[in-house]
């Protein structure tokens, strides 16, 4: 089974957590929400002297995606999101630049289904969609490694905020009920935002489940 290290980047104006999984052995990487700073994140990837395969974002909100499309062009990989993630991405007031004063959108190169499952860098990945805090939102569970990375759907004692364009408390309540509480106790939460936490954890200390 591959080894697997994860470096954890803080970027950006709202703080978001962007993660490179690494597999210590073939020093292959994923890159995960690169939401700012690509040069930076770019000079990190060849400090470790690691190949990136692949972006996987979580959703298509700036400051999870503004850096994706800089680091798929240095680096000639893909960028991988949801399928019904599309309009966010590619929807300036669905994919908040407009708070920022900046106008982008995004794209990705492959959309992916509900309970796709990828290998990657040597890890096996299964896609969990967990709408609420987009309708396209989605979380990477690494089931060997016992990891599962959360994006904005659930975070340490928390949930994602549901007041922007096409969020749903009662969806995202759901989406973490049904897609990420039946995932094991000892299963390591990497959030978007803020501290890591545990499945465990959050079964019995997060107010919203």
């Amino acid at each position: 089974m591959a080894k697997l290290k994860i470096n954890h980047y803080v970027v950006g104006p709202v703080q978001t957590n962007c993660y490179f999984a690494i597999n210590d052995e073939t020093k292959e990487l994923i890159i995960i929400d690169p939401g700012y700073s690509p040069k930076q994140l770019a000079e990190r990837v060849r400090q470790e002297g690691c190949t990136p395969v692949a972006i996987l974002l979580t959703h298509g909100h700036f400051d999870h995606a503004t850096g994706a499309a800089d680091l798929a062009k240095e680096f000639s990989i893909p960028v991988y999101a949801y399928e019904m993630e599309k309009e966010t991405l590619e929807n300036e007031e669905m994919n908040l630049c407009h708070m920022t004063g900046e106008h982008h959108v995004f794209h990705a190169d492959i959309y992916l289904k509900d309970e796709q499952e990828l290998d990657l860098a040597g890890f096996h990945i299964r896609v969990l969609h967990t709408p609420g805090h987009t309708p396209g939102g989605c979380c990477y569970y690494f089931p060997y490694e016992n990891v599962v990375f959360s994006g904005d759907t659930l975070f340490c004692t928390s949930v994602g905020r549901t007041d922007f364009p096409g969020g749903s408390m009662s969806d995202i309540i759901r989406s973490i009920k049904e897609k990420l509480m039946t995932l094991p106790d000892r299963t390591t939460v990497y959030p978007g935002h803020n501290d890591v936490t545990t499945i465990e954890n959050e079964r019995m200390y997060n107010p919203y489940l």
